[in-house]
């Protein structure tokens, strides 16, 4: 008989006397690699809360390692001993690795610290998963992978049976991800537990032997691994309407297929290679690039940050928009119009124009969110307005840095259409990810940067020969 290790019965959580959660039943067993699938966030930050710390429930009860940790009856306030691993790193970066492992756990005794001792003692847990990371190095002057595996490791360390990863697969390259995969099924197969928090279905699969289907703060499903080796589609609703939405799209693209007429090279140097990243851009393209490192990914997106371009214009996307690119201390107009400032003398006080734009966008993005505090605007509306702003600098090429990084599936699906809205504008689209996640299913060709610099081309007709892992392959089988 399996062991349990956490399950959640019939939970109901509140907050203000709104429902986050509601009936809400999840169990995870010793050595498994449960998965969960968002279809949209509500209700996760409760439920991640709930995970660490036994906060007063509406309803139901939490076990935790075979005790009743939590319940409607009495809540403790104590924290479990479980280890979340997000995007925002919990290590300290200005210490080394091996006082990341080891001291910051609680109940180390900070007087007995000696540092060479500390660093043979990280050695085995090192050598054990194949991984070469100085003990003494500091956090700051790691990778993104390398801080991953760190509190991994701390988790490890502290003896945590249940360790949470969430949407790290959106942080990494995809050689990253299936290391990183190994070392979770060499700790799941030593008895620990893993929460496995992907909005996708394809690196869920890769991974996990059951996953839970999470919308609305509800358990809709819970799904065996032979399940999830189907077609995606055949899952849940909200995947079909995705589906049809991109099969659509590239029924569209095949009946105006486009013209290889080269708009811009792309040549720079990077710091990290000795190489030079060379490639062409094609008007009206939808240009997918796939880049092995993230320091490339970095100092490729450092330059576009600068005004780098004087042969064609050119609009910069950010990572993480909806925060990067809004201003909250300005209305939504000027938020709206923060663009064109730099070509449009008197825009702040030319109220023509200001007219001209909201009624332009008003049929767009809705009259109701100009009266709006930005801060009170949905994620759906501040990803209209940030990609409303960009379409009115009327660009030639748009370059996205990871534009699905962190969105759920609704939100995904929402970005997804702005992007296609710059294609039927006939603006080129550079999509710069380490991970591919929804943009094969818009890509007329697909770049492959590795770490030393090389570019392989992939055309359309060949996607279906790109790594399983990959999402939207299926759609290109013929």
């Amino acid at each position: 008989m399996k062991k349990e290790i956490f399950r959640m019965e019939r939970v109901t959580y509140k907050e203000a006397e709104v429902i986050r959660l509601e009936d809400f039943n999840l169990q995870i067993y010793e050595g498994e690699i449960m998965g969960m699938v968002p279809f949209n966030g509500y209700g996760m930050t409760e439920f991640l809360e709930l995970l660490q710390t036994n906060i007063p429930i509406y309803d139901g009860y939490i076990y935790y390692n075979g005790e009743l940790v939590n319940s409607w009856k009495e809540s403790s306030g104590t924290h479990n001993r479980i280890s979340i691993i997000q995007a925002k790193s919990s290590l300290v970066e200005s210490m080394t690795v091996a006082d990341n492992v080891f001291v910051m756990r609680s109940g180390f005794r900070q007087e007995v610290i000696r540092t060479k001792l500390l660093n043979r003692q990280l050695q085995p847990f090192l050598k054990e998963i194949r991984i070469e990371i100085p003990a003494d190095a500091r956090i700051e002057s790691l990778s993104v992978f390398q801080r991953v595996i760190i509190e991994l490791l701390r988790a490890v360390v502290t003896g945590n049976h249940l360790i949470v990863l969430e949407e790290i697969g959106s942080l990494i390259s995809y050689s990253e991800l299936e290391q990183l995969h190994k070392i979770i099924r060499h700790y799941a197969a030593k008895g620990f537990s893993f929460l496995y928090i992907c909005p996708h279905f394809e690196e869920v699969n890769n991974i996990c032997d059951r996953a839970a289907m999470l919308t609305n703060g509800r358990i809709w499903k819970v799904i065996s691994k032979d399940m999830m080796s189907r077609e995606v589609r055949e899952v849940y609703s909200y995947t079909m309407e995705y589906d049809r939405m991109v099969r659509s799209h590239l029924r569209k693209r095949e009946q105006k297929p486009q013209k290889q007429e080269e708009l811009f090279c792309w040549r720079n140097y990077s710091k990290t290679v000795e190489k030079e990243i060379s490639f062409p851009i094609y008007k009206g393209e939808y240009l997918a690039v796939q880049i092995h490192g993230s320091q490339i990914l970095q100092e490729i997106a450092e330059i576009l940050y600068e005004d780098f371009s004087k042969d064609v214009k050119v609009s910069v996307i950010r990572e993480s928009p909806t925060v990067s690119m809004i201003f909250p201390e300005l209305d939504y107009m000027d938020n709206l119009c923060m663009a064109l400032s730099r070509r449009m003398k008197n825009l702040w006080g030319n109220h023509k124009i200001r007219h001209n734009i909201r009624q332009e966008y008003e049929k767009i993005l809705g009259d109701e969110v100009f009266e709006m505090p930005v801060d009170a605007l949905s994620e759906k509306q501040k990803y209209q307005l940030v990609y409303a702003r960009v379409m009115l600098q009327n660009p030639q090429i748009v370059f996205c840095i990871k534009p699905f990084k962190g969105a759920d599936l609704t939100h995904r699906m929402v970005v997804w259409k702005l992007l296609e809205a710059f294609l039927e504008k006939g603006i080129t689209v550079v999509d710069l990810s380490l991970n591919l996640s929804d943009s094969l299913s818009l890509a007329d060709r697909l770049l492959l940067i590795q770490t030393d610099g090389c570019v392989k081309e992939i055309r359309k007709e060949e996607f279906a020969s790109v790594s399983r892992q990959i999402p939207w392959r299926h759609i290109y089988k013929k």
